[in-house]
């Protein structure tokens, strides 16, 4: 009696060395070498290359290949071989071949192994995420987000979902996304959970949100995004040192769940892993008042062009000069109150500064975590929006918050795209999400 043959995925294919298996996939390349074939098949998981000798196999099976066309979905069964010049490690000795759809001559699949630009590929986002790397960026993205959740669950938060839907904006409305709501109210689409869960983190203790959020920035940038993930920690009795240790281990925790589970993704990437497998923590700790005094040091000698005038934020140019000087995440702290928003606790040494933190990626991608110590004290919260010029009835919700039982507390914002953007070393944020909304595109 014949050995039974396996179905298996290309990812599990070390297990089957020496068997026989059945993939089932799509062609993902063909080249022909005399009586040679050699297709490349993809199934999700990866690729694997596929050796066809005529002379080995029915010829109707040879000829068949030999005419179909890229990513045609197929069933091919073959047995594993170890190679070690394979990518994979792994080829595939073909023995059988069932075609279930096969792409017409007249309508070739849009994306050949060319080069394309930008705006072509994007146009067709849902085709141009089969190819290798998009689907490497894609089961990175995954791992990140899984990890991204595991961290606050082994370590005693509780998810809670705050609305998508707003009433009221926190910040302004100028990067806010307004409609129509019933009997002529106004609602937003949320730039942040933050509010709604300091509310849970008062009820529970340790709370994280995870889910899109928006904003209506007319930015261009490589970093940014009109839709995107954003995980949100808030914890009660917390003071701005515990948000710097939860933030340096989470950070770790990602990075080390991606290098465990994705060494050939990041390889077909094109990430060099060596720099991910120094981020572990702890990360180091600046002052803006250090960072502001690196970058005039840096302007200087030439090394940054434009001068940073004390109290200013930092610019793309200026956090890429000081992620540059460390080889992992750097956490500024302690920003001038001034520029940042009505919640953030004071300084008790220097009311000025906020008691906040920007996370800085290496390799110039920019903050990926921003969070802070939160007002706890309802007079102080309340001049705070009465200054900013809010509304203060539309957070009369958020000073009860200080009325009943109010202690030091604090989180963070994490947004997932540039954290897969600076994990896989990309050129642009849109790579990292299967559909980008960006400024210009909303199509597909």
């Amino acid at each position: 009696m014949s050995e039974a043959v396996i179905t298996a995925r290309i990812s599990e294919l070390a297990a089957h060395e020496g068997q026989s298996v059945t993939l089932k996939g799509w062609l993902y390349n063909l080249r022909a070498s005399g009586k040679l074939l050699f297709p490349i098949f993809r199934d999700g998981t990866g690729t694997i290359q596929g050796i066809v000798p005529k002379a080995a196999v029915p010829e109707e099976l040879f000829e068949t290949l030999k005419t179909l066309t890229l990513e045609s979905s197929l069933e091919v069964t073959g047995k594993v071989r170890a190679d070690a010049r394979a990518p994979s490690g792994f080829e595939l000795d073909v023995e059988g071949l069932k075609v279930i759809q096969r792409v017409p001559d007249e309508t070739p699949f849009p994306i050949q192994l060319k080069e394309a630009g930008v705006d072509f590929l994007m146009e067709h986002r849902h085709l141009w995420i089969r190819t290798p790397r998009q689907s490497a960026i894609l089961r990175v993205r995954a791992t990140i987000m899984r990890a991204a959740a595991q961290y606050f669950d082994d370590n005693g938060f509780v998810r809670t979902d705050p609305p998508i839907l707003t009433p009221n904006a926190c910040e302004g409305t100028s990067e806010l996304f307004e409609m129509d709501y019933f009997d002529d109210d106004k609602a937003y689409l949320t730039q942040s959970g933050q509010l709604y869960i300091e509310a849970t983190a008062l009820a529970l203790g340790k709370v994280y949100s995870f889910g899109p959020t928006f904003r209506a920035e007319k930015s261009k940038t490589r970093r940014h995004l009109t839709e995107f993930w954003m995980v949100e920690p808030e914890l009660a009795f917390a003071t701005l040192d515990d948000l710097l240790v939860l933030a340096e281990n989470y950070l770790s925790f990602i990075v080390a769940a991606v290098l465990e589970k994705h060494q050939a993704d990041l390889k077909v990437i094109g990430k060099d892993v060596s720099k991910l497998e120094t981020i572990k923590a702890p990360f180091p700790r600046l002052s803006y008042d250090d960072a502001h005094k690196m970058l005039v040091e840096a302007h200087a000698k030439g090394l940054v062009e434009t001068l940073h005038k004390d109290g200013d934020d930092f610019g793309s140019p200026d956090e890429t000069y000081i992620s540059n000087q460390f080889d992992r995440p750097v956490m500024v702290h302690r920003y001038p109150s001034a520029m940042k928003a009505f919640y953030m606790q004071p300084d008790p040494e220097d009311p000025t500064k906020a008691l906040c933190v920007d996370v800085l990626a290496p390799e110039g991608y920019g903050e990926i975590i921003g969070g802070s110590q939160r007002v706890d004290d309802y007079d102080l919260l309340k001049s705070r929006i009465e200054h900013h010029g809010l509304p203060l009835d539309a957070f009369q919700w958020y000073l009860d918050l200080r009325k009943y039982g109010s202690v030091p507390h604090g989180g963070f914002g994490m947004g997932i795209e540039r954290v897969v953007a600076w994990i896989c070393g990309l050129d642009h944020v849109r790579e990292t999400i299967p559909f980008a909304r960006t400024l210009n595109r909303i199509y597909p």
